[in-house]
């Protein structure tokens, strides 16, 4: 019998609404920052070779706020260059945000923008059919790989696109994480098959390791307040219920026991710390550069 429970994909107000309080609740964003202003630099000034063009694809760039802090590190360190920059994103709101977020940004004119509201298999069929020869200077897939159908042939595809000092930044959730351990014991009832959706960076590790990948990673420690998701009927709650479990409506589709044990597990140590009585759920997050293919 097919499952009662909707991948909250699928809904992209709804999905629109829960990313916007997970980013209120998370330090996601910041802990993102903490990586491009500490860490990044220093990958993208092995990039380029001296070129006065870079070119750049952002895989799956949301609202772009997290590219621009990106362009701000490789300007610094690539100073006079141009960037010719590929944007990768399926929703139509998104990419909206992305461009008006541009338009206010007059000293972003060394960058050219070229949109491709698609996914990436769209995108990949897209490069394929136009037989591009572009290679690129820097890729990046940030919290995209899983709504992907084959992560590894995903992340082959543009791996072959690298220049050969090029770098491909992948970050997901931690494999140690709290959404860790919800996905390994709840998998089966809550991820989409269509989509790899509960894939972590330890799948990914994983994957790389058995093809002889070149990578470095790097632990990015976050955090997310999940209090309200114990609190019966309380709609904040049932937005980020909705958004740990990618389930539409989770909290109304979910059976009694399945619930329940969500809550519990969300509660456990593995997954959260109890501090002044707030729910402070592992939120970690990890990056992994990888090199081109050989």
């Amino acid at each position: 019998m097919a499952s009662p429970l909707k991948s909250l994909v699928h809904d992209d107000s709804r999905y629109q609404k829960s990313f916007k309080l997970f980013l209120e609740r998370s330090s996601e964003h910041q802990c993102m920052q903490d990586f491009i202003h500490s860490t990044l630099p220093d990958i993208l000034a092995s990039i380029g070779d001296g070129k006065s063009q870079l070119n750049v694809i952002g895989v799956g760039s949301g609202a772009g706020e997290i590219d621009l802090e990106m362009f701000s590190q490789l300007r610094l360190k690539h100073p006079g260059v141009t960037v010719d920059n590929e944007v990768v994103e399926p929703s139509s709101q998104e990419l909206h945000n992305y461009r008006v977020l541009v338009s206010k940004k007059p000293d972003l004119a060394y960058i050219k923008f070229t949109w491709n509201k698609m996914t990436s298999s769209e995108f990949e069929a897209h490069w394929r059919e136009k037989k591009m020869t572009k290679k690129a200077d820097f890729i990046h897939m940030i919290q995209m790989l899983y709504y992907v159908k084959d992560p590894g042939a995903t992340i082959g595809f543009f791996r072959s696109l690298l220049h050969k000092n090029g770098k491909l930044l992948i970050i997901l959730v931690s494999g140690e994480s709290g959404w860790g351990k919800l996905w390994r014991t709840y998998r089966s009832q809550l991820c989409n098959s269509e989509i790899s959706q509960c894939v972590t960076t330890g799948d990914i590790k994983s994957l790389l390791d058995s093809e002889g990948a070149s990578y470095r990673s790097y632990e990015l420690p976050s955090q997310m307040d999940i209090t309200e998701c114990f609190a019966e009927g309380d709609e904040k709650g049932e937005l980020l219920l909705d958004f740990l479990t990618e389930v539409l409506d989770f909290s109304k589709t979910a059976s009694p026991e399945l619930k329940a044990g969500v809550l519990e597990l969300l509660r456990h140590p593995d997954c959260s710390l109890e501090s002044d009585g707030r729910v402070i759920f592992n939120n970690n997050l990890e990056a992994l550069v990888v090199d081109p293919l050989p």
